[in-house]
């Protein structure tokens, strides 16, 4: 047998397992488009859980640069729900801002004396906002996110 035929099989053998080296190289070297957002959440989850045993809007405002975080690396399927999350807490932010009322001591049931009715009405209606149905499902998909694709809770 001629030294060319029985070159010939392995050549093909070694060519073969060059393409198939390459194509699992360059295969493995794309980008999980949620990688860097779980790594966020992963960052994130102790800052959001400590920020949020401060209380239900008091806590939602601590997170809030947290959140804003994981809404610039979010996964565009839930883009969407987080920019309703942020813009909802920051409404609820500015209104109380706007009043210079600290958002620790603020009650519904007791405002502030002295505050001026806009103010209340302003703070209010953000708080409602932000306590609406859509705002709690924005929140329950990120929440479900974290937890199917990237394996960890948000601590929401």
């Amino acid at each position: 047998m001629s030294l060319r035929r029985r070159l010939g099989p392995l050549l093909l053998l070694v060519v073969a397992a060059a393409l198939v080296a390459g194509f699992l190289l360059l295969r493995g070297g794309e980008d999980d488009p949620f990688d860097d957002y779980c790594s966020e959440v992963a960052d994130r989850r102790e800052d959001v859980g400590a920020a949020l045993s401060a209380g239900a809007t008091t806590g939602l405002l601590r997170a809030l640069p947290s959140f804003e975080a994981l809404a610039d690396r979010s996964p565009d399927d839930i883009r969407a729900d987080w920019r309703l999350v942020i813009a909802r807490i920051t409404e609820l932010e500015e209104a109380l801002a706007a009043a210079g009322v600290d958002p620790s001591t603020y009650r519904v049931e007791a405002p502030p004396a002295g505050l001026a009715d806009d103010d209340r009405k302003a703070i209010e209606a953000a708080a409602v906002r932000l306590g609406s149905p859509e705002t709690a499902t924005a929140l329950a998909r990120v929440e479900q996110q974290a937890r199917d694709v990237c394996k960890t809770p948000l601590s929401l």
